[in-house]
């Protein structure tokens, strides 16, 4: 049997000793090979290659590729999985994060939105505070606030002893009457109230003064013939007498003490008919300067109802005090023909009071006198020509003390006695602080200028009574 050799590296000097013969086809050597795998997590073959003998290296160039069908098996655990388990760690981090920073976020938005309305609630209050210090300005140079004696609105008044409208007008009701008269242009009436329960009844002049024959009506029924005492006409105020005792009188009140919303109640005899009538409203207004019958007069202005025949009738607070005597009102239409309501008008019973006790006691007024006819002074013409509030003299009765101390026509009244004048009302205050025979400094307007004057009051004549 032969012997053969293959030529390897390192055996070179036994090749030309060796026989020379062909030598026989190796047979294909058996390769380890290893399986392809495939990536459970990438999807990427990758393989080993197959191990080559080293014997044989020289014959066998390249290397070959083998894909066996290999069983089935679990490949091991992928080495991503840790990393899997450490972005579930992650996950958790970054919510845990994004918790805190939403708290942060929150906490700075509540802070911000609370400091918003700290600021907001600061300049509400600060705007607040100016409010009520102006408001506070405007009450304590309010003229028209009153004493605290008028129950309802007035700083310091309590309800202790108010009614309401319907105990004023169970507790008054008699004290009212219905006023009819005879005169030679027909039949008026009119309504009043009782002064003294001897009799004496207090009504509007321009309710009697051309009457003929005075009836006076009771709430009961009772007529009695009435006498006209006396009367101012510039104050439309008039006393009548009837031959009664026992009538229940009036309580009087102090109309000084009112203020605009105050509660008042108007008890007469609308339409000459409606007799023993209730209306009740407020104090619209005071010192309403009014014109009737060519006459300024002072007013008190209420929403209660009045209507004709109301007039010479008590106005009564919610004591059940007579505070004004009911006298006008506006009716009708406007130019632009809107209807006009509720606003009626009364005379202050204070600024009557002691004209009323006059004509009780004498049968005329007395007091002081000026001997003047005087209009208030339009604010128009004060402000185009610069004139001074007060009262402008029309005409001076001879032989007055107006007359005798200087005062002239076109001059203005603006102080009398210490008192200052800015219109009608204040000088019929003025003149009822003296007495007639006192000597009094007036001070008036007169060309660019004033002028002071000395005046020695006068009574006044009962021919102008």
């Amino acid at each position: 049997m032969d012997t053969y050799e293959n030529t390897i590296p390192g055996n070179e000097q036994h090749a030309e000793s060796a026989p020379t013969q062909q030598a026989p086809q190796p047979q294909q050597p058996q390769y380890q090979t290893q399986p392809v795998y495939t990536s459970a997590y990438t999807g990427s073959p990758y393989a080993y290659p197959p191990r080559v003998n080293a014997p044989y290296a020289n014959q066998w160039q390249g290397t070959p590729n083998y894909t066996y069908q290999r069983p089935m098996y679990t490949p091991p655990a992928p080495p991503s999985q840790p990393a899997q388990q450490e972005n579930k760690g992650g996950f958790w981090k970054t919510v845990w994060i994004s918790a805190v920073v939403a708290v942060v976020c929150c906490g700075i938005t509540a802070a911000a939105v609370s400091a918003y309305w700290q600021q907001r609630n600061d300049n509400l209050s600060a705007s607040l505070n100016e409010k009520l210090g102006v408001l506070r300005e405007e009450i304590a140079g309010n003229t028209h606030i009153g004493s605290g004696d008028s129950v309802s609105g007035s700083p310091g008044a309590t309800v202790e002893g108010g009614l309401t409208p319907g105990q004023v007008y169970a507790q008054n009701v008699e004290s009212v009457v219905a006023i009819s008269c005879t005169a030679f242009t027909g039949v008026s009436s009119g309504s009043g109230f009782i002064m003294t329960e001897d009799g004496y009844i207090v009504s509007n002049y321009h309710v009697v003064s051309d009457a003929t024959d005075i009836t006076v009506i009771c709430s009961d029924g009772t007529e009695y013939e009435a006498k006209f005492v006396g009367g101012d006409e510039s104050n439309d105020i008039a006393l009548l007498k009837v031959d009664a005792t026992g009538l229940q009188a009036a309580v009087i009140g102090n109309s000084d003490a009112l203020i605009v919303g105050d509660q008042v109640a108007a008890i007469g005899n609308p339409l000459g008919e409606l007799t023993s009538t209730l209306t009740v409203g407020y104090v619209s207004a005071k010192d309403r300067v009014i014109t009737t019958d060519g006459t300024q007069i002072n007013m008190l202005q209420t929403d209660a109802a009045i209507n004709p025949g109301n007039s010479g009738g008590p106005l009564f607070n919610m004591k059940g005090e007579v505070v004004g005597i009911t006298t006008a009102k506006y009716s009708g239409t406007t130019n632009s023909g809107a209807s006009i309501e509720g606003i009626g008008f009364a005379i202050p019973i204070g600024d009557v009071i002691d004209m009323l006790e006059d004509l009780r006691l004498y049968g005329y007024i007395t007091g002081a006198y000026l001997g003047v006819s005087v209009s208030n002074v339009d604010t128009t013409d004060a402000d185009l020509y610069g004139l001074p509030m007060g009262v402008l003299v029309h005409d001076v009765t001879s032989g007055s003390c107006a007359q005798k101390g200087g005062i002239k026509a076109r001059d203005i009244i603006v102080n009398l006695g210490g008192y200052d004048i800015e219109n009608l009302n204040d000088l019929t205050r003025a003149l009822r602080k003296f007495e007639p025979g006192q000597t009094i400094t007036a001070t008036v307007y007169r060309s660019g200028g004033e002028v002071q004057l000395s005046l020695t009051l006068d009574a006044k004549p009962q021919a102008d009574q």
